[in-house]
């Protein structure tokens, strides 16, 4: 079965491409387009008043599509930004500590790392990390997270280079104290690739993840859930934070009472358009992430085998077929790897690269047609 008619405009854009980064920047369905063009023409007639409209309807169906897909208690924990950093940023400004101790993992995504690398360089926090390169992470990552010593512990559901499931949310959650530690967990990797169910750590655990990747919606609109009682009064916030807290005297900074308590301030919401625009037709197509997963998975699976028979097979699969639940990507590790990625796009194939790890991720725009054209080019290399 193919799904590429609903992607009609992206794929017709570049007939002759082959983009299989789905993982990185998927592709938008021709849906995200109509929900763009709501956002404009919202702006147009209504100007001043798009706010009401923004705050009142278009935020609350995009918080209510999240809490569905995590299976949350309540919508109202959902607060949205232009991107993770940001609000990463606004929750370790909310921990009370001059100089946090962090524990995080060696493998996090470029927010993160690069950001809590310039902390450390500053003496702003205190950094621990724990090398992801052996199966056994999830093990080693609770224990020392179980050692007492830590405010803040960051870690990834699915790490972002090799596509490796993190299935220690729960064990950190039982640590989650409102006076720390505090869990943060980068769901990026994990929001729309593979089913999660927060309703058990709901009340300890704090998410994070966005648009950009697994739910098709492009920037924008990213995302966090934060648990009751944990951060009230973030140092770095935004006026949009005091929506529900108008009636102090004169110089006193309210919040609202909700997951909006980590709001920053005035942003693009075309991304909230563009995600709702994009559930609704998930919805309308009857495509869960389990029912997009029926698709995807056996493609990656018949990828990973005929690419064996190539000069890819050489590579080391990080996250082979054996590792379920996985990323919907193929995350290769070669010293050659640089070497393919710049062959493949010399072919108008789309991959992207993470040091020596050549990364292939599928979508539900892909079919069989596709891995016989990547699978065909690749045996040239």
């Amino acid at each position: 079965m193919s799904f590429k008619h609903l992607f009609s405009r992206a794929l017709g854009a570049a007939p002759g491409r082959l983009h299989m980064a789905a993982h990185s920047h998927h592709l938008w369905p021709d849906a995200s387009f109509e929900g763009q063009r709501a956002a404009w023409e919202d702006a147009a007639l209504l100007a001043d008043h798009k706010w009401d409209k923004v705050m009142g309807e278009v935020w609350p169906e995009a918080q209510a599509h999240i809490a569905a897909e995590l299976k949350l208690p309540s919508a109202d924990s959902i607060v949205f930004a232009p991107n993770t950093h940001e609000l990463l940023v606004r929750v370790l400004s909310a921990t009370g500590k001059t100089r946090p101790r962090v524990l995080a993992s060696d493998g996090e995504f470029h927010s993160f790392r690069r950001q809590s690398a310039r902390w450390a360089e500053a003496d702003a926090i205190e950094l621990e990390t724990v090398a992801i390169d052996a199966l056994d992470f999830s093990q080693r990552f609770l224990a020392r997270a179980r050692s007492g010593a830590f405010d803040l512990i960051f870690v990834s559901q699915v790490m972002f280079g090799s596509g490796r499931v993190f299935d220690g949310i729960a064990e950190l959650a039982a640590l989650a104290r409102p006076d720390g530690p505090w869990i943060v967990v980068d769901g990026y990797h994990a929001f729309m690739a593979i089913d999660v169910d927060l309703s058990r750590v709901a009340d300890r655990v704090f998410y994070l993840a966005g648009g950009y990747k697994y739910a098709m919606a492009g920037e924008g609109v990213c995302f966090l859930h934060a648990p009751p009682g944990y951060g009230e009064r973030p140092v770095n916030t935004g006026w949009f934070a005091a929506f529900d807290d108008l009636a102090l005297k004169p110089g006193q900074v309210g919040y609202a009472k909700d997951g909006r308590r980590f709001a920053g301030a005035t942003f693009d919401p075309s991304g909230l358009y563009r995600f709702n625009a994009v559930q609704a037709m998930l919805k309308r197509e009857g495509l869960s992430v389990a029912q997009m997963n029926a698709h995807i998975d056996p493609l990656l699976g018949s990828l990973a085998a005929e690419l064996d028979e190539t000069a890819l097979g050489s590579a080391r699969l990080l996250n082979p077929g054996i590792l379920q639940p996985r990323a919907r990507f193929l995350a290769l590790e070669s010293p050659r790897a640089a070497a393919w990625q710049e062959a493949l796009a010399a072919a108008n194939i789309v991959t992207d690269l993470r040091g020596d790890v050549l990364r292939i991720g599928l979508g539900l725009y892909h079919d069989e047609i596709d891995i016989d054209w990547l699978v065909g080019v690749a045996t040239t290399l």
